[in-house]
């Protein structure tokens, strides 16, 4: 996704590009839009599901934000993306559980110090 649009108001055009260019550097091709303001729901998103198969089937990765906008409309395997959230859930959970403990463990070496 490609940002465009002024500061508080964002627009993105959703571009097949080239892995080692820059976010907005240069388009192989223009995919669809996203319009993350836009008042009507059905309007925010216009997607070329076409092109967006065939890039996909040619080995395009998509980002998560992409594969998550894909997914909702049916192009990627949904399976797998559910079973990659989780996944992503999951770690999220152990890395917050990991700093609480870290947390709960620093005043009691600081009690005992003293």
């Amino acid at each position: 996704m490609q940002r465009y649009g002024r500061r508080n108001r964002p627009f993105y055009r959703i571009a097949a590009i080239e892995k080692r260019a820059r976010r907005d550097g240069p388009v192989l091709e223009n995919l669809g839009w996203y319009n993350p303001l836009a008042p009507d729901v059905n309007k925010q998103l216009e997607l070329n599901a076409e092109r967006i198969t065939y890039w996909l089937n040619k080995g395009a990765q998509p980002s998560d934000t992409m594969r998550d906008f894909l997914a909702k409309r049916g192009l990627v395997d949904v399976k797998a993306w559910e079973a990659d959230r989780a996944h992503d859930r999951k770690l999220v959970e152990e890395r917050v559980a990991k700093a609480a403990a870290t947390a709960a463990a620093a005043p009691e070496a600081g009690a005992k110090k003293a």
